[in-house]
């Protein structure tokens, strides 16, 4: 399904019902997790026609997505604050801790299910990791620009990666959720200097 396409479907329902709708589909989410979740269930949650939300989401992959990526901020096209160091700083500090873990938790279920979904899967990727992944590359691509990163460094291919496993690792090796401090701290001991940009 093109933007277009999804844009003109979902414009008859209004931004304050849409919003409604969408924090209706992640409190089902964090409840029955993704492969439980059914469309009867969230047309009931949501006093809504299950005919409407196909009409307008096309499915439960589409509408997963479209609910998960209304409550992130986009990290990295707003922010440019001069140095690499205070973007991506900037960039973990749109999110606090409570929903840094609330976000943590879905998105390590929607993870799971993407394995055996190729439906969610490729929706996730087009809806949230290609954007994200565009606003970091802005981001490095300003670095390298501004002198502080080289453009032969071999760890950016990497940044991407680095960053998902500080989220990931926190929660898999000590069963913590991710925090603005731990991120910042992991940013300073690992992306920077492997990046070869100062922390001071």
């Amino acid at each position: 399904m093109t933007e277009v396409v999804a844009t003109a479907r979902r414009s008859r329902i209004t931004p304050e019902r849409e919003a409604e709708l969408y924090e209706a589909v992640l409190d089902l989410l964090r409840e029955v997790g993704y492969d439980a979740l059914t469309m009867d269930a969230v047309a009931g949650r949501t006093r809504s026609s299950k005919a409407t939300l196909y009409r307008q989401w096309g499915g439960k992959a589409e509408l997963v997505v479209r609910a998960i990526k209304h409550t992130k901020p986009d990290h990295g096209e707003g922010i440019d604050t001069g140095s690499l160091r205070e973007d991506l700083h900037a960039s973990i500090r749109v999110d606090d801790d409570c929903t840094l873990e609330k976000n943590s938790s879905l998105m390590r279920g929607v993870a799971m299910a993407m394995h055996n979904n190729p439906d969610l899967r490729r929706a996730f990727r087009a809806q949230l990791v290609e954007p994200e992944m565009s606003g970091f590359n802005l981001m490095i691509r300003r670095a390298i620009d501004r002198g502080e990163v080289r453009e032969d460094c071999p760890a950016l291919e990497f940044v991407v990666h680095m960053m998902v496993g500080g989220f990931a690792t926190r929660a898999l090796l000590e069963d913590q959720p991710p925090t603005q401090d731990f991120l910042v701290s992991y940013i300073d001991a690992v992306v920077l200097p492997a990046l070869g940009v100062p922390t001071s």
